[in-house]
């Protein structure tokens, strides 16, 4: 195996000082007043010998290692993928990379994937945290590491958060319904007290009740797969089969609902009118459309790129904490009519 080429073994085959190498690798030459001759001369040397600097030390002299810490409920949900991939694009433009993981909304696995995240010494966090980990987060923040919450936030603990408009974006859905002269609408949400999910189900309650209608809410175990998900909408619906129309608290519920009313034999619009929270590209071209809240996830990832490098500038301090609340926009679709 070919020896890796050294900081000292340039100094040395180019008679000139470690010193003088460090500078011109990290960018400083005009600032010690090396001469535009040695600079370009090092930097061409460097790259006949495709020198790549050992990112362990140089985060060791920087004090940083520019990696930030990403961890979202379930990569494979097609928000959070779009999300990650709008994150990782903005934090490469300011010179950070990004770590994965998915933490299943799981408490105990959250906590082991933050110590990973710490023993790999990533320069901060941005987390879509489950209930239970305050402390943790909490914990992170003492120590001067910047965190910033996505998608939900955590009642007492004071870092910056970025999430969606919850309550208008769900009031304008539930409002849509009812002023299209639905009277029976259910509401689909999973069995979770993620503050996102609360918030979307106490306006959908709120909605019903300026228009004094019934409320109907069915709670589906978060940790379930697509097909038990389907089992438990067909038997919701045929014991409700007063309802025209469903609100869905998020989009993988809605396929899982789309699936139900298929397997019903039901039409969507001409038997359920349906809404899905959170837009997905198989909507618009699903026949008939689906009615949806979408979120602007490129706005989102840049508030959260930008929420962290505040935080990391003002040393991770609490106080400089940023409450963002992104609005959304109801698409409306035939499923709606």
């Amino acid at each position: 195996m070919a020896k890796i080429l050294s900081i000292r073994d340039i100094a040395n085959e180019l008679n000139i000082s470690k010193t003088t190498i460090s500078f011109i690798l990290n960018g400083k030459a005009k600032e010690k007043r090396i001469s535009d001759e040695l600079d370009e001369s090092v930097t061409k040397y460097l790259a006949q010998r495709d020198y790549k600097p050992n990112q362990l030390a140089k985060s060791l002299i920087m004090g940083k290692t520019m990696m930030i810490g990403l961890m979202v409920e379930n990569i494979s949900y097609y928000f959070f993928a779009q999300v990650a991939y709008h994150i990782e694009e903005l934090a490469y433009q300011n010179g950070y990379r990004i770590i994965y993981c998915i933490s299943d909304n799981d408490l105990h696995k959250t906590q082991e994937l933050i110590g990973m995240f710490r023993e790999r010494h990533v320069d901060g966090y941005i987390i879509t945290p489950p209930s239970g980990i305050e402390k943790d987060i909490k914990g992170l923040l003492d120590d001067g590491l910047p965190v910033v919450l996505f998608d939900r936030y955590l009642e007492g603990v004071d870092t910056s958060y970025v999430v969606l408009d919850n309550y208008k974006a769900s009031y304008d859905a539930a409002k849509y319904l009812t002023s299209k002269g639905f009277k029976n609408i259910a509401f689909l949400e999973l069995d979770s007290d993620q503050s996102q999910m609360h918030d979307r189900r106490q306006v959908y309650q709120d909605a019903l009740a300026e228009s004094n209608l019934p409320l109907s809410i069915k709670k589906i175990p978060f940790i379930s797969d697509f097909d038990y998900k389907v089992k438990e909408m067909v038997k919701f619906i045929k014991k409700n089969q007063q309802i025209d129309a469903v609100f869905f608290a998020t989009n993988y519920l809605a396929f899982s609902g789309i699936k139900a009313i298929n397997e019903l034999k039901m039409s969507t619009h001409k038997d359920l009118a349906l809404v899905a929270f959170d837009d997905h590209e198989v909507f618009n071209i699903y026949s008939p459309s689906i009615t949806a809240v979408a979120q602007p996830i490129r706005k989102l990832a840049r508030q959260s790129i930008n929420a962290f490098l505040k935080m990391l500038d003002a040393d991770g301090r609490s106080n400089n904490a940023e409450k963002i609340e992104v609005p959304a926009e109801l698409m409306i679709r035939y499923s709606t009519g």
